[in-house]
């Protein structure tokens, strides 16, 4: 059976073969901004599915892995910065507090319709940024395309204290949750 990730991400796609998987990629074109109304958790889960859904739709027996991932900060989500502006208004938001990266992620199985969606959460804890790190960071061009407006993995390392949870869900894809679950259709990474 193929597998299809349905995401442009780089880094999922770095992540899926990080844990050897064979699979092409499909990315849908489903409205990340949908669902604003549902809790983040549900949200997430949401997005995923109707992401997983609309590549489905293109693919006869296939496994369609799709995710979703967003900071939440005070209640408020936040998605990726649309101009350096808003990245820089983000990053001020989140220094020296915690916040969550919450990543829905859905496996569909297109043979029988076998869905499987989930939500996990991950824990960060930025430091205090001055306004210098902050107008430095954004000038790197990094944080324009995501969520919260940095990259754990990239320059943005040096934005975080500490993590409390799965370090890939915040690059976009909860590796351990991901491959246990891909286990009830089947596939074993290990």
């Amino acid at each position: 059976m193929e597998i299809v990730l349905a995401s442009a991400s780089t880094r999922r796609k770095e992540l899926l073969e990080k844990i050897g998987l064979q699979f092409t990629v499909d990315p849908s074109d489903y409205p990340e901004d949908a669902y604003f109304e549902l809790k983040p958790r549900e949200r997430a889960k949401q997005v995923s599915l109707e992401k997983a859904r609309a590549v489905a739709a293109r693919h006869s027996n296939a496994l369609i892995i799709a995710a979703d991932t967003f900071i939440v900060s005070a209640g408020q989500v936040m998605g990726k910065p649309h101009s350096p502006n808003e990245a820089k208004r983000m990053l001020k938001a989140l220094s020296g507090c915690s916040h969550m990266a919450i990543t829905g992620f859905t496996i569909l199985d297109t043979t029988n319709g076998k869905t499987l969606s989930r939500a996990v959460e991950t824990r960060i804890y930025m430091r205090k940024l001055s306004e210098r790190e902050i107008d430095s960071y954004v000038s790197s061009s990094e944080p324009l395309d995501k969520a919260g407006a940095y990259a754990i993995q990239g320059l943005g390392s040096a934005l975080i204290d500490k993590i409390e949870g799965d370090y890939y869900n915040i690059m976009g894809l909860p590796l351990s949750a991901c491959a246990q679950d891909l286990k009830s259709f089947g596939v074993h990474v290990l």
